[in-house]
């Protein structure tokens, strides 16, 4: 739709535009309402700490890989069609992963919710900005951004409440009337677009980078449960995920209309923005990955707790992300982007202080100012992002940069977890190795008479007590490693030119 046609009135805009969000927010709600579910899921289906995170991992590469070509499924088929088949498909997944009764099966399903949901955030905010105005698209996309971002606020609690009073299937169960009402409205309030029978897709293309990002996954996922090089399994991946990334590039590069324009590199500024969203997508989702375990396992908080103490890092998202679009044009964006790095990096560096006795209170404040710092870099980043690319290459752009987040996000959650899994087991060998009969520590009767490695119980005992140190310090390790990674991009802000202009790209433009 144009610019003129966006001026035209349109019925039923307030219904058309409670529909579209709430599609959003259920989408959005995904991203994170699994997350202080996992350790029951991990019980109910008999899996391994870094196995039950595919839950979580499988979502986000199938979504990442599904965002791209929606804009050309859109184009092809109507989007009011491809609209209401993701939300068909998204319920349906959902109500699957509620009924999964094995790992296998809820990874599968929690794929095909992935590939399902990819479709709803574009496409819903591709409907908003043809029934605005040009003048009221502001209030449109702030709206919009609220609806992508209640997700991580009330992902964690609403997960952490319906695990608590009911069970872990109904963090998937509750997609059912939320995903009906939105189905409905749709239907009936919102109008068809013209289809091009003619568009094609890249096929090569989109297929290599599909199987690269597939191939990565699994390598990143599997390479500690199978001793990594020494697998055949994992040898091929590592070839599989190379050889489809060299098609994929090589492709690229010659192809007349390849899946990916490289005219899109040639702008810095998007360039050195998809390298920071890929390591803003590592840094917020795989803490938020890291977070859950440390408060059930290691804290022993029951699961609304560490719901509820999660919270106010989704709340510190939305209000810097107010605030820097407010400072848009009157603050160098660079400045912006330097301070929201500093705040993550000053959150993840609180966080390597942290021990098993940490208090609430000192969780809130961090995963505030954890959450603040991401709300005053997306705004900002995108912003930089699309601020010089061409407009007809901005539809591209939007995929590609969203591609990035996701792929950052699955791979930084794998690492994490990886990293987690072999900190561990050598801290755990490292500690016990000063646990011996001859430890002067033990000739204490207080102390003997409870830990003596010389019986039983006590071993057991202590193994427990060091299994607790182990993790703690494993965790304290993926904490610091975060934080570096925080202060590792900021040189890139050297190099990036600021606009002359404050653009018209949409902040939330490629948030998900």
């Amino acid at each position: 739709m144009n610019e003129s046609a966006a001026t035209q009135p349109v019925a039923h805009r307030g219904m058309i535009t409670a529909c579209v969000v709430l599609a959003v927010i259920m989408q959005a709600l995904d991203t994170t309402i699994a997350n202080v579910a996992l350790p029951y899921m991990q019980g109910s289906i008999s899996a391994s700490s870094d196995q039950i995170n595919w839950v979580l991992t499988s979502y986000i590469v199938a979504a990442a890989i599904m965002t791209p070509p929606s804009a050309f499924l859109a184009r092809r088929f109507g989007r009011k069609r491809v609209l209401l088949w993701a939300i068909i498909g998204f319920v349906v997944s959902s109500i699957l992963c509620g009924l999964a009764q094995s790992l296998e099966e809820i990874i599968l399903f929690r794929l095909l919710q992935g590939l399902a949901g990819a479709a709803l955030v574009p496409l819903s905010q591709g409907i908003l900005l043809d029934i605005y105005s040009l003048k009221e698209r502001g209030s449109a996309m702030a709206l919009f951004g609220v609806s992508v971002m209640v997700g991580p606020v009330l992902g964690p609690m609403l997960g952490g409440w319906l695990t608590d009073n009911f069970s872990w299937r109904w963090v998937f169960f509750i997609n059912l009337p939320i995903g009906l009402l939105a189905l409905a409205g749709i239907v009936y309030y919102v109008s068809e677009t013209p289809t091009d029978t003619e568009t094609r897709l890249d096929w090569l293309g989109f297929g290599s980078l599909s199987v690269a990002i597939m191939a990565l996954q699994l390598f990143l996922d599997r390479g500690e449960q199978m001793g990594w090089f020494s697998s055949i399994e994992i040898l091929i991946e590592a070839v599989v995920a190379a050889a489809a990334s060299y098609v994929f590039l090589v492709h690229t590069f010659t192809a007349d209309n390849p899946f990916i324009s490289p005219k899109l590199f040639k702008d810095r500024n998007f360039s050195i923005s998809v390298i920071f969203i890929f390591i803003v997508g590592i840094t917020y989702l795989a803490s938020l990955a890291l977070m859950t375990p440390y408060l059930q396992n290691l804290m022993g908080y029951p699961v609304l707790t560490a719901g509820m103490v999660m919270g106010p890092r989704g709340l510190g998202t939305m209000l810097t992300m107010f605030l820097a679009g407010r400072l848009l044009g009157k603050v160098d964006t660079r400045l912006l982007l330097l301070t929201g790095l500093g705040l993550s990096a000053l959150s993840m560096w609180l966080m390597t202080g942290w021990t098993p006795n940490v208090s609430i209170q000192t969780i809130i404040v961090v995963g505030f100012i954890q959450g603040t710092s991401l709300g005053m870099l997306f705004v900002p980043l995108t912003t930089v992002a699309f601020a010089t690319l061409p407009v007809n290459l901005r539809a591209e752009g939007t995929g590609l940069y969203s591609l990035s987040r996701n792929v950052g996000s699955s791979v930084g959650i794998s690492i994490v977890t990886v990293l987690l899994a072999q900190n561990i087991q050598v801290n755990h060998a490292e500690i016990g190795a000063y646990v011996t009969p001859f430890n002067r520590a033990f000739d204490a009767w207080a102390i003997k008479s409870y830990l003596d490695p010389m019986v039983a119980s006590g071993r057991a005992t202590l193994d427990a007590m060091i299994t607790v140190q182990a993790s703690w310090v494993a965790y304290l390790d993926d904490f610091k490693l975060l934080m570096l990674l925080s202060l590792a991009v900021m040189p890139l802000l050297l190099i990036i030119k600021p606009a002359k202009n404050p653009p018209s790209a949409d902040p939330v433009a490629a948030m998900e």
